[in-house]
């Protein structure tokens, strides 16, 4: 952790004062999957996309190559014979399970449609979120309204939830049980901070579970 974490600090000296949210946001995840937990994610624009990102670097190898274990290997083979069962085990990576929540586009436009535009993520909250699970949202102002809603719906379902913002914080400061303020105000420069960000806790994350 301490490496990723200063490989991310040196790159970016400007964001030091986040250096304690950030592992802060890092626990919370790490305790989560560590208890079976699986971790959401929500944003708009810019951040919809940085959602998207950041479940690719869980659920497959990011930096290492998460192969399956020995054990694993051995009932594929059992199961389905040499040749199928070494294809599958040898194209098969550990995961850490992870949901964007803005990717689901027939949901979102019926529920947008039907039902309410701002509770869009909420819906998907309430379906998906079991205790112990973590909500992280990405918001550039911390007033999104439909990232603010997903984390109202977590809070009482039991998730613990992140947020990354700029510098304001706006409400998500107050809401969110972490929340990663990057000391910028424009959203080009606050999106460009979150990006090495997510990617520190995400390689802190497969070191942890994938590491040896």
């Amino acid at each position: 952790m301490n490496q990723a974490l200063g490989a991310l600090l040196e790159k970016y000296p400007d964001i030091a004062s986040c250096q304690d949210d950030i592992v802060a946001a890092y626990e919370i995840m790490r305790e989560s999957y560590a208890n079976g937990g699986k971790a959401l994610f929500c944003g708009n624009g810019g951040s919809a996309s940085d959602s998207e990102h950041i479940v690719g670097e869980l659920m497959k190898g990011f930096m290492s190559r998460r192969p399956v274990s020995d054990e694993e290997r051995a009932r594929w083979i059992e199961a389905y014979g040499e040749e199928e069962g070494r294809y599958l085990a040898d194209h098969l990576q550990g995961g850490l399970p992870a949901i964007s929540l803005v990717s689901h586009t027939a949901l979102l436009t019926a529920f947008i449609n039907d039902v309410a535009a701002d509770m869009m993520f909420a819906q998907q909250v309430y379906g998906y979120g079991k205790p112990g699970d973590v909500l992280v949202g990405l918001s550039t102002s911390g007033n999104s309204a439909n990232v603010m809603r997903a984390v109202q719906v977590a809070k009482l379902r039991g998730l613990k939830t992140i947020g990354l913002t700029g510098r304001a914080g706006g409400k998500m400061a107050e809401a969110c049980d972490v929340t990663i303020r990057v000391p910028k105000d424009s959203t080009p420069d606050i999106q460009e901070r979150h990006l090495p960000i997510y990617h520190a806790i995400c390689i802190m994350l497969e070191e942890e579970f994938f590491g040896k």
